[in-house]
């Protein structure tokens, strides 16, 4: 009798933890329908990171006072940082300053990058010292050469912008924060709401060494945003001072768009800074820099077309969706069109693929 009613008790138990385990189970997939997640993948300084700030600008309510105030050192960091960059690059093509007081004021920027003490608050000495810096004709010479050396796309924003950012209640401006640049290292991520459907959006590092570390961690994603600066036809990664960067992104994205993770997923590739690229054709660079093949007019729609379409022959996958957009992703007007575009179509590829579409 006591075992019957043993049995009985073991029953009821196991039949509440199965119900709690199918209620459990359908909370998940109501969620996972309610639930759409974006990834955002490119090489480093693509511009991916400064979409990611776009969604959050457009969709998530901007940035907190609290939020521009604390990136202030940050903005520092990356003025000290576009300088030496540019002394590094005067120094590589042997250029020589205008000014005698330069010579003082470039030993200052070194030894503040020694020191790694570039986000500490910008004092008056280090304020003359970049201010007399930018002016003198050497540091302009060499920024009229700049697709010969490395230099951060920051650098023209935050030098020409000197005299606000010393202001002692300076406060970065939206804008700051979109030219800012901070390495991503590991997953940042945003969340949003849009037509009663929760998106997840993921921005991973995009140098060599995070790849690795993300690739077989988002195989639910329902599309990705391939970030790729069209820009960088003539430059070369900083990790090696070889490759050409170009190149790279595009043997990125052939492996994106072929890995097992992402054969069903849909690809939205962004082909950005176009505004530097056109920069860079009206001053006679050729594309052939990067893809000596090619054999078109080197102007901005020949060339971006050349890019595409290498883009588009990087796909082995039958079959497979793929929508490009030109950008600049730091224009919040054009950027603002082109991710309506894309969540529009992100969103009637989930609808169709729960037959509600």
């Amino acid at each position: 009798m006591g075992n019957c009613n043993t049995t009985t008790q073991d029953d009821k138990n196991q039949s509440d933890v199965n119900f709690q385990i199918q209620r459990q189970i359908e909370i998940d997939r109501r969620n996972n329908e309610s639930t759409i997640k974006l990834l955002l993948l490119g090489a480093g300084e693509s511009g991916k990171s400064t979409v990611l700030k776009q969604l959050k600008i457009i969709h998530d309510n901007g940035f907190s006072d609290n939020d521009l105030l604390s990136k202030r050192n940050l903005v520092y960091g990356n003025v000290i940082q576009a300088m030496f960059f540019i002394l590094s690059g005067m120094h590589k093509l042997k250029l020589a300053f205008a000014s005698q007081s330069s010579q003082e004021h470039c030993r200052l920027i070194h030894a503040i990058m020694a020191k790694h003490a570039e986000t500490e608050p910008m004092r008056e000495h280090i304020y003359v010292a970049l201010k007399e810096l930018w002016t003198d004709k050497g540091v302009q010479s060499a920024m009229s050469r700049k697709s010969e050396f490395y230099v951060p796309d920051c650098a023209q924003h935050f030098l020409d912008s000197l005299d606000r950012i010393n202001d002692p209640n300076y406060i970065p401006t939206t804008q700051d924060i979109l030219f800012l640049r901070v390495a991503t290292m590991g997953v940042i991520e945003v969340r949003f709401q849009i037509k009663e459907k929760i998106w997840r959006v993921f921005d991973v590092g995009g140098q060599r060494s995070q790849r690795k570390k993300w690739i077989h961690c988002f195989d639910d994603v329902r599309a990705l945003i391939f970030v790729t600066a069209m820009s960088e036809f003539d430059q070369v990664l900083m990790e090696d001072g070889t490759t050409n960067r170009l190149q790279e992104s595009l043997q990125l994205f052939k492996q994106v768009c072929n890995n097992k993770y992402f054969i069903e997923t849909s690809i939205i590739l962004f082909l950005n800074k176009k505004d530097l690229f056109a920069e860079k054709m009206s001053q006679g660079r050729s594309l052939r820099i990067a893809f000596k093949e090619f054999n078109g007019p080197d102007n901005y729609e020949s060339s971006s077309r050349y890019i595409e379409k290498k883009f588009f022959m990087a796909n082995e996958v039958p079959n497979k969706s793929i929508y490009c957009h030109h950008t600049c992703a730091t224009d919040t007007k054009q950027v603002q069109f082109v991710l309506d575009s894309t969540l529009d179509v992100i969103l009637s590829s989930k609808l169709k693929g729960c037959g509600l579409y």
